[in-house]
């Protein structure tokens, strides 16, 4: 720390002598933006390399079980964040009203982390203090990533991108307290440039190539080894500063949503932002259609607005704000209609040591903790698009109860809602694979648009559904028009009930102008083929 100190004393002398006439404007252009590199890189740490500080790393096998990497939006049990603060301490009360803070803070400090928090009001039953000493309250970039091995909890540790040694020990102090496997990954990375889906898939931009001696393959090999990613989307750095993470411009909201920042078409960085958003919308998600893209608008230039360096922790969304009101608003109504069901809250920081930055914000000094015990409802074949009409539909789920208790097997279902109806419900029952389930959706017409998703609950108390926002966006399918000549009788008449359907789809609305009058349809419900067909040719002509 004296160190610091005095490279900031240094910085304060230079900017006398330059008012003064002693030092160029080459030489202050020069160094200004090297201080600030990756984080507030002190002058000696700027002088060592990434490498050379971490000689006790020691690489460790991969997990010999599956592993999952598991998203932010997943079930947390606990948010961890480092004393002294890089966060607003009402943050911090609001943070223990969610769930556990895990405060990272030195054995010298926690009298005074107490006190501050006890005097802003914080619940301290739901604080624990982790003694472990950090440099810096970036906890995002340096703390522990989270994954099941198989059924197990784990901590996948990296190659810290920034020298600083206490702050690379993180992960290993995590795993030793929460008595947790740890894997170690001969990887240059930094959880800044990490977002994954929970399923596979994941975002960062390619700083983490260019840290690894562009070896891209090696890259790929060891992501997927040690955190289950087969599908890594390597983008450019749309915001081309010198911080290079991707949660300064983008954020997974969901597996099938992807939130991306906006800037206006006087912002050199456009076309960057445009080709990235445009990526994502034409790249098929997990699920196997492509992402909802949602974009949220910042002023450009130097305005801060770090929308996308949000935090999402269970069902609430924590907004860092920016400096223009209306653009805050407009901001948090996006996550609003991305996340319906979930709370948004926009946070303000208006201290001069800490306050937001466009590169640094709330995401970069937080990092959730996930729930070891939550139950995983892995829903992947989803139906989307158009499906066959047959006599039902399959839903097949596997239901994992990382807790080891029992699946509450009367409470494993598929809501489903035909043609805007009221919710139905369909039972699942084991299809003798591992963990797997299957339910039906039945009840449908040729034309229906049904709405479903999946619901689970264990013994142990905690329940799921996919998608998270169940009946407020729920996974969506119509079923495909199959009117052929085998829906035709004998006596050259079809049913009524499949003309109306048809002629609904054609129309493109609910409610058919097709008045068949008693005369016109037999005992049966059947009417005359040739009146169909005329029917039919009018509304395509009209």
């Amino acid at each position: 720390m004296k160190r610091k100190k005095s490279f900031f004393a240094l910085l304060m002398l230079a900017s006398m002598m330059s008012a003064m006439g002693y030092i160029s404007a080459q030489a202050q252009t020069r160094e200004a933006p090297d201080w600030r590199k990756l984080h507030y890189l002190s002058e000696e740490e700027m002088k060592t390399p990434v490498r050379r500080h971490n000689l006790n790393f020691s690489e460790s096998p991969a997990p010999t079980e599956a592993p999952r990497f598991v998203a932010e939006f997943e079930p947390m049990q606990g948010v961890t964040i480092r004393y002294p603060l890089g966060i607003p301490v009402s943050l911090v009360k609001s943070l223990a009203e969610n769930c556990r803070v895990y405060c990272i803070v030195q054995s010298s400090s926690q009298s005074s982390a107490r006190s501050s928090f006890m005097n802003a009001g914080v619940n301290m039953d739901q604080v624990t203090f982790v003694i472990a000493k950090s440099d810096s309250y970036w906890v995002r970039d340096y703390g522990p990533w989270y994954i099941f091995a198989g059924k197990q909890p784990a901590i996948v540790d990296n190659v810290y991108n920034r020298p600083r040694q206490n702050d690379d020990a993180i992960p290993s102090a995590f795993a030793t307290y929460l008595g947790l496997p740890l894997y170690s990954m001969n990887l240059v990375h930094t959880g800044g440039n990490m977002m994954q889906d929970g399923r596979g898939h994941a975002v960062s931009d390619n700083l983490v190539v260019t840290e690894n001696n562009n070896d891209e393959a090696t890259v790929r090999k060891l992501m997927l080894d040690y955190l289950g990613i087969d599908n890594y989307h390597i983008t450019i750095d749309p915001q081309n500063d010198y911080i290079a993470h991707v949660d300064c411009w983008g954020k997974y909201l969901a597996p099938d949503k992807i939130l991306i920042a906006k800037l206006p078409k006087t912002d050199s960085r456009y076309e960057n932002y445009e080709a990235v958003a445009n990526y994502f919308a034409t790249t098929n998600c997990c699920w196997g259609y492509p992402y909802k893209v949602y974009r949220v608008e910042e002023p450009g230039g130097s305005t801060v607005a770090p929308y996308t360096n949000s935090l999402i922790l269970n069902k609430h969304v924590y907004v860092p704000m920016g400096s223009n009101s209306t653009y805050n608003e407009l901001a948090l109504q996006v996550y609003r209609d991305a996340m319906p069901g979930y709370e948004v809250e926009g946070v303000y920081n208006t201290s001069n040591s800490i306050q937001w930055l466009n590169t640094d914000a709330l995401h970069c000094r937080t990092r959730g903790v996930m729930d070891f015990d939550m139950l995983f409802v892995d829903h992947q074949d989803v139906l989307y698009g158009t499906q066959d009409c047959t006599d039902s539909i399959a839903v097949t789920s596997k239901f994992i109860a990382y807790s080891g208790a029992s699946l509450k097997e009367d409470s494993l279902l598929v809501y489903y809602s035909i043609d805007n109806g009221p919710y139905q419900i369909a039972h699942m029952r084991p299809t003798g694979a591992p963990d797997e389930y299957v339910g039906y959706i039945k009840g449908y017409h040729q034309a229906s648009e049904v709405d479903y998703y999946v619901f689970g609950a264990d013994e142990s108390g905690h329940r799921y559904q996919q998608p998270v926002f169940g009946e407020l966006d729920p996974h969506h399918f119509t079923v495909n028009i199959s009117f052929t000549l085998g829906d035709v009788n004998e006596d050259g008449t079809v049913n009524i009930a499949d003309v109306t359907r048809l002629i609904d789809y054609l129309l493109g609305d609910t409610t058919a102008p097709f008045n068949a009058t008693a005369a016109d349809v037999d005992s049966n419900g059947d009417i005359n083929i040739a009146d169909v067909t005329a029917l039919i040719d009018l509304l395509l002509t009209e």
